[in-house]
């Protein structure tokens, strides 16, 4: 399958000994293994990196148990780096430590600014189309003031309404070839293309590394027989003690492709 070949840089953030007191909404609230997440952490690091992208790890934030799902945090479209406002203002304070890294990429950097909120698990990136998902943890204003960086580099925003799910992200992510994958009952499904149910809810959060690797999460099983079968390489990771806390493959890493010339 040819396109998406991009590499570059993957930002991650080690998790915390408190992840556990992380921000829980749409789940029961379980007992994290902070010992098994760690090492969890450090697998999912392997298997990026075994995509060819570097990884480069954010400075640790104490006192922010959320700190490890770097993605909320900013939202990378080509040169430019966009810090967030995340909704749950105890997240805020994660952002400050995102801003020298991005810098020290050569990336352009704007903000979100109050009252705008937006959280980076709310952005779907497809081509030249970003979705954003409103009604989270990410508001109206914090789209528009979206939109209004991404659209001279000639991206088209289009908002979609969030229900019973923590981001747009946590609900319909896109594979490689730009196909929808995930669960339109919890979100706006008017607003997207169409899209294609997983096998598992698990397997509606997918990854695309580049090429033909997607990443998905280990206990999407079916999902994973599904993608295989279609021919893409599919990299398997455990993430168990972050699904506790709602997270999906996507909250780990922000991935920078490389900037290449002309491109």
């Amino acid at each position: 399958m040819a396109g998406y070949t991009y590499q570059g840089v993957a930002l991650m953030r080690r998790p915390g000994p408190d992840l556990d007191r992380g921000v829980v909404t749409h789940i029961p609230r379980s007992r994290v293994d902070t010992v098994l997440a760690a090492r969890q952490y450090t697998i999912y690091q392997e298997a990026v990196a075994s995509a060819g992208w570097r990884v480069h790890e954010v400075e640790a934030a104490p006192g922010h148990p959320d700190s490890v799902f770097v993605e909320d945090t900013v939202v990378v479209c080509e040169d430019l780096a966009v810090l967030t406002r995340p909704g749950v203002r105890v997240r805020r304070g994660e952002v400050e430590g995102v801003e020298p890294v991005v810098r020290s990429l050569g990336l352009r950097v704007a903000r979100i600014e109050e009252p705008g909120t937006l959280e980076g698990g709310d952005v779907l990136q497809v081509g030249s189309t970003v979705y954003v998902g409103v009604g989270g943890r990410t508001n109206a204003e914090g789209a528009a003031q979206l939109e209004g960086l991404l659209e001279p580099l000639g991206r088209r925003v289009r908002r979609v309404r969030v229900g019973a799910a923590l981001h747009l992200k946590s609900a319909v992510t896109a594979l490689p070839d730009g196909s929808l994958v995930g669960l339109p009952e919890l979100v706006e499904a008017q607003a997207l293309p169409k899209v294609r149910r997983p096998g598992e809810e698990s397997g509606a959060r997918v990854l695309p590394l580049g090429g033909g690797e997607v990443l998905v999460s280990a206990s999407a099983s079916r999902s994973i027989r599904r993608l295989a079968a279609e021919g893409w390489r599919v990299l398997p990771v455990d993430i168990s003690e972050f699904e506790k806390m709602q997270a999906c493959v996507s909250c780990l890493s922000v991935l920078v492709p490389d900037q290449r010339p002309g491109g």
